[in-house]
């Protein structure tokens, strides 16, 4: 099924769409919820992130470029980071660059969507919690990382984590290719099975750490082709099962100085 938000005249609506028709659904995605009654065709809706997140964990440099590069040993401690949930955009809204720099990184990801409560899930288990796939661009400034490596700055900007269109819950994610495409030129385009650290240890790992929740959002990783954009230039973030994240960067109007 695939799960979206969306709004008509102003108002948020949740809906699941099939055959170019979204269904209009009331209560809770992780729990409880049933359909409306109520139709909307989906040329005629402007689709929102599918979700508002609890929280946003990505993970660093996680794909190789070939499988003859995956390492022989999991790093002992993966590289983890937070995005603030302020920085959530849906499809077809603009990415806007920080004042003092011209460009940013876009880097397309699968983004796994928790159903519900997960604390010490070993490996064999961690898809069981998951809830769907959706797809995230993890927009990022490297001009704001520190050099003792601190990443928050550099991907917290309001609207660096587009994602969307819609969570897809009938998806085999370690046979999907993850691809961006900028201003009509395709620049990434890697299967899931380059990922360095695969789905289910990346899960168990987390939860051997910190507890997640439903509505929790994982940013799998960006395949090699990520690149500099500026102000104009169009991002199509696509894995073809879930459809396609498409988002335009913009200049950052007058606004208070960051230090």
């Amino acid at each position: 099924m695939k799960f979206t938000r969306f709004t008509v005249n102003a108002e948020v609506y949740a809906g699941v769409i099939a055959d170019g028709t979204i269904r209009e659904i009331k209560g809770d995605i992780f729990g409880d919820w049933e359909y409306t009654g109520k139709t909307f065709p989906k040329g005629e809706v402007k689709l929102l992130a599918p979700l508002e997140p609890n929280q946003i964990i990505g993970i660093g440099a996680n794909y190789v470029s070939k499988v003859e590069d995956l390492p022989d040993e999991f790093p002992k401690i993966p590289v983890f980071f937070f995005k603030p949930t302020s920085s959530v955009i849906g499809p077809e809204e603009e990415i806007v660059i920080p004042r003092g720099i011209d460009q940013v990184k876009f880097e397309s990801e699968l983004a796994i969507v928790i159903g519900k409560e997960a604390k010490n899930v070993p490996e064999s288990e961690a898809l069981d919690y998951v809830f769907g796939y959706t797809i995230g661009n993890d927009v990022t400034a490297p001009q704001y990382f520190h050099q003792d490596g601190h990443w928050t700055i550099g991907k917290a900007f309001d609207t660096f984590t587009p994602l969307g269109p819609v969570i897809e819950t009938e998806l085999n994610p370690f046979n999907v290719n993850v691809t961006a495409t900028l201003n009509g030129v395709e620049k990434q385009n890697s299967p899931t099975e380059l990922m360095i650290i695969p789905i289910h240890k990346m899960i168990s790992y987390l939860t051997n750490v910190m507890t997640l929740k439903p509505g929790d959002v994982i940013l799998t990783g960006s395949p090699v082709g990520a690149e500099f954009v500026g102000a104009g230039d169009v991002i199509e973030c696509e894995i073809k099962e879930i459809g396609t994240l498409r988002n335009t960067f913009v200049a950052a109007k007058e606004s208070a100085k960051i230090f």
